[in-house]
């Protein structure tokens, strides 16, 4: 028979908190009873150095179950799988259940439990078969009348039954697929590979050397039938991962049951015993007498869902006896939460949550059991990283931002090679459009066309170009903002009024902002944006989503006046209705001078001939019955529009959203997820000219010139100004850079929130220096000047979210952070520059289809702001509200109180921005900052910490907390060199694990221990649990399990 091997291991302190008593053979220490708790047992254990044969692997676990009657050919059936949640075969045995959350009897837990003791454990075997296997069982199990030869030849045969798994019903599955045993243990490799050949079988080769340390040699050559494997779970078992198979039934030949527990060295790939071909690291058997397939059932599924828990999953491997097992069983046990049996219904199957808690505290030394629904209070995170701490020296944070970024430029450029950057660019190219040459359209009407369309184009794609290759943060999408386009309109009255050329006056203002940008940057003042807290973020990125909101429902309102319907029009009447064109009855003044001017005699226009357009540029007027007030009615353009709007709204959400949904798989789901804009657009583009209903379309210039023949593309700062102007034009300027800094800092702020978990860092003073160098180059260029676009940065951030892919079934996909690179970004702004070559395609977009999409980003940028949750809370009963983490911790009270400011304040800048003193709209975001500052008087340091960021506080007060915690870290280390409690003895010879029960020994050392016991609620879980009746009743009843 083959023997055990132990593996040589030490082990590894954890510091000061985790220290190991150095002891003698024949010391006192080893006389006493350990009283360490399982907690702390498991701690040590997994405390141990790893050697090579016991490095923890993914874990798949499968429930095979037997029921053998006097002749009966029977064979092990799959009853149910774990990779991460269960999974059961339903009654009918034709599929899989959902994956659920499974849910354990306590009493089951206990019986498992005794079956540890009470059974045999063989760890670190090698064997090479499932007849190795059997007869190292069989051979451990003690000699009896129980199980005598014939019995014994019996089980054996039973053991090596066939395995009947769930998937070999399906008959559409046709392909042949393995996962190749070789790249089980490489995790680089690709983990599924399929049998191209169109074989059925396989021959498996002997790994190579690096495979034994990963997973141990596989001496088994049988051949696999490999086309039972399914290819869509294979999928989902990760990269190196080993099976544990639970064996349990009856056997009408058993009067007593057989339990055995074993752990493989190396893993060996048992052909046939698992569904998937891997090999098989566990095994648990529990066989015994007829009439109990229920209770073997249910301590089969307790086995399999401690294998699939994260710290037993590492006691299994790690574990070197039997009392290591039972310590990671009693471990948790600890930690286990208890539903009420009249207050929950046990055939429930609960669904997997959204997220799954962390388990490391539970391997952390000293870290007790966390009550159910509660948090551990923790230290609130510093709101500034290190990209915003003040370095002292003339551009200093510049460089820290260029040194920070600079390993990782290459890489911006080879993270982009993906179908989801493509779909960013395409949905964003089309959404950045838009705004584009509509701020253009708007700025040509306020400066009578010195800056309009064209430039607003090459502007945009210029500026954005050189942000997207040399900014600090390529995820920020640049663009006009509503408090610009103020500031032009009242620049442009001032110059009209006073006589000044605007374009060189606003190029002066212009160069000095772009000054004192670099002033703030050589100065280190965006570190300043430690002060923009949550408070601030949320009610600035709210005021722009419902800016976009507004205006998107206001644009599509008023193509009602340019295509008016005829309204309560008489169905009767429709031949009778007309709308021709006359001449106008009292012409204008206006009008006179144009018809001199063009040389038209009224009286010679054939009117009622003349076209649409026509009869306007003549001055005509429409009469009629079917007139409006501004020419005649238009049929179904108004009704049309509302239908390309809202149906673009509602098919782009439905789209984004449908990666979630159950039709179709994964990576069609993702695809169609990731291009739901584009795919939209591009649909609702086809209905419209498939329809033909004229609705209003995309205008791009077409010529690269210009807009007025009497400027070029450069502009002197002077120019026809007085010389004092270029002096005077630093007080506009200051204003002007207030407003750039805020508008860019708050949208960095967002974009680089932690939520969002971005590994290549941030660069606020860079991305500052290329805003104010290229509003410089714009300035002398007579081009607008382009900031960072909040609602735009949001959408391009959430259209990059990665998330995992190859998720355990029920496990919700992971969000792993932002795929960060710079070529979406970059490809908008190229394909922006050459959209005047290509207006042929363009102006097929209907107009309100981009409506729509503006309403999309604007409605999806709200989603993760905590601002609108709160907001909703005003609505609903307390018993209906969502468990938000903050109303665990603050008074709903305070919490409205906090959201009632906040909402004030929003109010106060749509108000300022819609009035004409919108110039002040920047100082009046500055002025958040200050609100902020005072709402310290209002809630306490810990309300703000869950309900925003808290403020960075004065010097002297880091410097009081600084020494305090100094002090603080003295007497803890002073505590736990004198103190004994934090001393964790091994346990040598004698332990309670396997006490009986109801003996002299046990009632003396848990009498000891209750004497020792410092605090009564303080408890060891074994030693409670040998205190319950059920505990003894399982223990008496051993025999006729």
């Amino acid at each position: 028979m083959p023997l055990g091997r132990q593996g040589h291991r030490h082990h590894r302190t954890h510091g000061k908190k985790h220290r190991v008593r150095a002891r003698t053979k024949g010391s006192p220490e080893e006389e006493n009873e350990s009283h360490d708790t399982p907690s702390q047992r498991v701690q040590f254990i997994l405390g141990m150095e790893e050697d090579e044969e016991h490095v923890p692997h993914d874990l798949f676990t499968e429930l095979d179950e037997i029921c053998i009657r006097e002749g009966d050919d029977a064979e092990w059936k799959e009853t149910a799988r774990w990779l991460k949640f269960e999974e059961d075969v339903e009654d009918g045995g034709e599929r899989w259940s959902k994956p659920y959350v499974a849910t354990l009897s306590l009493h089951s837990l206990f019986e498992l439990r005794s079956c540890i003791i009470n059974g045999i454990v063989l760890l670190d075997m090698c064997a090479n078969s499932i007849e190795e296997i059997a007869d190292m069982v069989l051979d451990q199990h003690e000699p009896s009348s129980d199980l005598d030869e014939v019995t014994r030849k019996k089980v054996r045969e039973a053991l090596l039954k066939k395995h009947h798994h769930q998937n070999e019903k399906k008959k559409n599955n046709l392909l042949p697929i393995v996962r190749s045993f070789a790249e089980a243990g490489q995790k680089k490799s690709d983990p599924h590979s399929m049998d191209k050949t169109g074989l059925n079988t396989l021959n498996l080769q002997p790994p190579s050397t690096n495979l034994e340390v990963r997973n141990g040699p596989s001496h088994d050559t049988t051949p696999t039938d490999l086309s039972k494997a399914e290819l869509h779970f294979m999928k989902k078992i990760p990269i190196g991962a080993e099976a544990s198979n639970v064996l349990v039934g009856e056997l009408d030949c058993l009067t007593r049951p057989l339990i055995a527990f074993v752990r493989l060295t190396p893993a060996v790939l048992l052909s046939g015993m698992t569904e998937v071909p891997i090999p098989t690291r566990f095994l648990f058997i529990l066989l015994g007498p007829v009439g109990k397939a229920q209770q073997y059932h249910e301590i089969g599924r307790s086995m399999a869902t401690l294998m699939t828990d994260e710290i037993f999953h590492d006691v299994a491997y790690k574990a070197k006896d039997r009392t290591d097992i039972l310590a990671g069983i009693d471990e948790f046990l600890d930690q286990v939460t208890v539903l009420p049996p009249g207050e929950w219904d046990p055939s429930i199957r609960i669904e997997p949550p959204k997220n799954l808690p962390s388990q490391e505290k539970r391997k952390m030394p000293g870290t007790p059991g966390v009550p159910n629904g509660n948090a551990c209070l923790v230290e609130p995170e510093d709101h500034s990283g290190p990209e915003l701490q003040r370095t002292g020296r003339l551009f200093g944070g510049l460089i820290l931002d260029v040194k920070r970024k600079a390993p990782w430029y290459w890489s911006d450029f080879r993270d982009a090679i993906s179908l989801q950057c493509l779909a960013s660019f395409l949905f964003l190219y089309c959404a950045c459009m838009s705004p584009v040459v509509t701020f253009g359209g708007l700025l040509g009407e306020a400066t009578e066309g010195q800056i309009s369309a064209i430039e607003s184009l090459f502007g945009a794609s210029m500026t954005g170009v050189v942000y997207s290759l040399f900014a600090g943060q390529p995820l920020t999408i640049l663009g006009s903002t509503g408090p610009v386009l103020v500031f032009e309109k009242i620049l442009f009255k001032f110059c009209k009024d006073y006589g000044l050329s605007y374009l060189s006056l606003r190029s002066c203002i212009g160069l000095w902002t772009a000054f004192l940008c670099i002033l703030l940057v050589a100065t280190d003042a965006s570190s300043l944006v430690c002060y923009i807290t949550r408070f601030t973020e949320e009610a600035f990125a709210s005021l722009i989503c419902i800016i976009f909101i507004y205006e998107s429902l206001e644009k599509l309102l008023s193509l009602g006046y340019t295509y008016p319907i005829h309204m309560y029009s008489d169905l009767d009447q429709l031949s009778l209705y007309y709308c021709r064109c006359t001449a106008p009855g009292n012409p204008s003044n206006s009008t006179l001078g144009y018809w001199n001017t063009s040389n038209i005699n009224p009286s010679e226009v054939p009117w009622a001939n003349l076209t649409v357009s026509k009869c306007r540029s003549m001055h005509g007027e429409f009469t009629g019955p079917a007139c409006g007030k501004d020419g005649p009615f238009t049929p179904d353009v108004l009704f049309w529009c509302y239908i390309l709007f809202f149906t673009t709204f509602i098919m782009s959400g439905t789209l984004k959203t449908f990666k979630t949904r159950r039709y179709f798989p994964t990576r069609v789901r993702s695809t169609i997820g990731d291009f739901a804009v584009f795919i939209t657009i591009l649909t609702m583009v086809l209905i419209d000219f498939l329809i033909g209903v004229p609705s209003p379309k995309l205008k791009v210039p077409s010529v690269f010139r210009p807009t007025r023949d009497d400027r070029g593309w450069s502009v002197s700062p002077i120019g026809p100004n007085p010389w004092w102007t270029v002096l005077a034009a630093i007080i506009p300027a200051l204003l002007c850079t207030i407003l750039i800094f805020m508008d860019q800092q708050i949208t960095a702020v967002i974009v680089n929130r932690k939520e969002h978990k971005l590994k290549k860092g941030c660069g606020y003073h860079l991305d500052l220096l290329m805003v104010g160098v290229m509003l410089g180059v714009c300035s002398i260029m007579g081009l607008p000047w382009f900031v960072a676009a909040t609602v735009l940065s949001i959408s391009h951030v959430n259209s990059l979210k990665l998330e995992s892919s190859a998720a355990a079934p029920g496990e919700q996909p992971k969000f792993l952070g932002i795929r960060e690179q710079r070529v979406t970004g970059l490809m908008i702004f190229v394909l922006m520059g050459i959209s005047v070559f290509i207006t042929g395609v363009l102006q097929f977009i209907p107009m309100p289809v981009l409506y729509g999409v503006f309403l999309y980003m604007g409605v999806s940028s709200l989603r993760g702001i905590q601002f609108f949750d709160r907001l909703k809370l005003f609505g609903m009963p307390p018993k209906h509200q969502p468990d938000f983490i903050y109303l665990r911790h603050v008074p709903l009270r305070k919490v409205h109180l906090f959201t009632v400011i906040q909402l004030t304040c929003l109010i106060l800048l749509w108000v300022i921005k819609a009035s004409p003193a919108a110039i002040i709209f920047p100082m009046m975001v500055l002025a958040l900052v200050f609100v902020r500052q005072v709402m310290d008087f209002c809630f306490s340091k810990r309300e703000l910490s869950w309900l925003d960021d808290l403020m960075p506080e004065s010097k002297k007060k880091k410097l009081e907390d600084a020494k305090n915690k100094e002090k603080a870290d003295e007497e803890s280390e002073q505590m736990m060199e004198n103190g004994q409690q934090t001393v964790i003895e091994i346990p040598v010879v004698n332990t309670s694990y396997l006490a009986v029960p109801g003996t002299e020994a046990m009632t003396r050392n848990i009498s000891s221990r209750n004497n020792n016991r410092a605090d009564p609620a303080e408890i060891n879980i074994s030693d409670e649990m040998s205190k319950t009746t059920v505990w003894k009743t399982i223990s008496m009843n051993t025999e006729t399990l």
